[in-house]
């Protein structure tokens, strides 16, 4: 992509001004003394992505860097003052547990900083759902923090990008977005991290909060707020990822006819602790496969029962008798959230009775 074509497409980059104090890009509006401070780490996605033309499908994730990102939007420096940080710049599907980690331990410190009001995270939109949900859990601040990203490149005709990122600062600027947990910011919706889920490949609509809603509105920089999560997050959290190098593996296994327990099985032989299954239905299974979860779940293997359903709770003791098998029961939470929280969960050692509280809880 030629300097020139960017150009037509981003306004002129701004000189970058290092900061001493953070260790980051200075990016502010001039008159920056009376607005608040906002971090924004950028791990790549589509909103950083660049395509051949501007109606071109394909594209490659994580082309522009964050200094790009922010001066592309000039109107969010009148919302805040931004100081920029490349965290990792990869396609999303490429998200990994050392990126997570890093993540999330800058925005710790970043929230212990007393100059820093609010952090936004640019992320691709694949997996922003089990991002926003791990660090709605291992946050310890109540500072605002909202991911966004966008469904279409930088370079695309009618890039969705910059009027994402510019509500995402207007959010984390807000001291009214305090104590809501993680949030995240697309198309002019502010969704729970707990809440949202991607619902189409390609629609620019494609975040829903099906089961509990929206936690708010945000028009051109004018937030609203409907509803505060009622679930444990960030500072209330009990889980700490303070040294960690890694997490437990645990493996998402989806139910299908005539379903044996091999993947079951291969699963925990490759090094799985837990098992999260996206049963047909109300988290069901063949009887066969019931069978092999079962026999893991009585050597300590934790299982969890989720549904490959779009939209429902899976409940406890409906169409299996999890007491008797020893399962947990997703409750609320999808495939891919379960299997997050599950991974925190089982830094400890805890019994079944103890994960499900943690379902309930989170």
């Amino acid at each position: 992509m030629s300097r020139r074509h960017f150009g037509l497409l981003f306004t002129a980059i701004l000189t970058a001004v290092v900061s001493s104090g953070l260790g980051y890009t200075t990016l502010g509006a001039q008159s920056s003394e009376k607005l608040p401070t906002v971090a924004v780490l950028a791990t790549g996605g589509t909103i950083a992505g660049a395509a051949a033309t501007d109606v071109t499908a394909g594209y490659t994730s994580g082309q522009l860097g964050v200094e790009q990102l922010i001066n592309a939007v000039p109107q969010a420096k009148k919302l805040a003052v931004l100081k920029g940080e490349q965290i990792s710049n990869i396609g999303s599907q490429d998200m990994s547990d050392e990126v997570w980690l890093k993540l999330a331990n800058r925005v710790n410190e970043l929230g212990a900083m007393a100059e820093v009001e609010g952090i936004v995270i640019t992320h691709g939109t694949d997996t922003i759902e089990e991002t926003a949900y791990f660090l709605n859990l291992v946050a310890r601040t109540a500072k605002p923090i909202v991911l966004t990203g966008s469904m279409r490149p930088a370079t695309a005709l009618s890039a969705d990008g910059p009027l994402n990122f510019f509500n995402a600062v207007a959010v984390a600027a807000n001291p009214e977005s305090a104590g809501h947990g993680v949030l995240v910011v697309l198309n002019d919706w502010i969704h729970g991290a707990a809440s949202l889920t991607k619902t189409s490949t390609t629609a620019v609509q494609t975040f829903m909060s099906p089961l509990s809603g929206l936690v708010g509105t945000v028009s051109y920089g004018k937030v609203e707020f409907n509803r505060t999560p009622v679930a444990k997050h960030t500072s209330e959290s009990e889980f700490s990822v303070n040294g960690l190098t890694a997490l437990p593996r645990v493996d998402i296994i989806m139910a299908y006819e005539n379903m044996d327990g091999a993947l079951i099985d291969a699963a925990v032989a490759a090094g799985a602790k837990g098992l999260v299954i996206a049963g047909v239905g109300n988290g069901n299974l063949t009887q066969a496969a019931v069978a092999a979860l079962a026999a893991q779940a009585k050597k300590g293997i934790v299982c969890v029962r989720a549904s490959r359903v779009a939209v429902g709770r899976v409940d406890r003791n409906v169409e299996l008798d999890d007491d008797k098998l020893g399962f947990v029961a997703s409750l609320d939470k999808n495939p891919q959230k379960s299997r997050v929280l599950l991974r925190l969960a089982l830094l400890k050692p805890r019994n079944v009775a103890d994960v499900q509280r943690i379902f309930s809880e989170y």
